[in-house]
């Protein structure tokens, strides 16, 4: 998992979740390099508004040997943050995505 976050706050984060030393990596994107080359910038002035700049999408992706095979990108018109339906970045949402390859 990444976030615009520095490492500092993925590792807090990660241990309030209670996953820290699970296989589950949080990673952090401070410079927003790779949010930027994902394509998952958050531009609306919504969300930007409340949470600042540099914010990324609502997403999940899916990496098999290095090559990224599924981006599911939770937001809408009226809902630039996917706060409403997050299902498209939820696990049930990826699962069919990935059966489908």
């Amino acid at each position: 998992m990444f976030c615009v976050n520095d490492g500092a706050v993925m590792q807090a984060w990660a241990k309030d979740q209670g996953i820290e030393g699970s296989n589950i990596t949080f990673l952090g994107d401070p410079n927003f390099e790779l949010t930027k080359a994902l394509g998952l910038e958050m531009t609306h002035e919504g969300p930007r508004g409340v949470l600042g700049p540099n914010r990324c999408k609502r997403s999940a992706i899916y990496v098999n040997d290095g090559k990224v095979e599924v981006v599911n990108v939770s937001e809408a018109p009226n809902d630039p943050a996917g706060d409403s339906d997050p299902s498209k970045s939820c696990i049930d949402a990826m699962l069919m995505c990935i059966e489908d390859l």
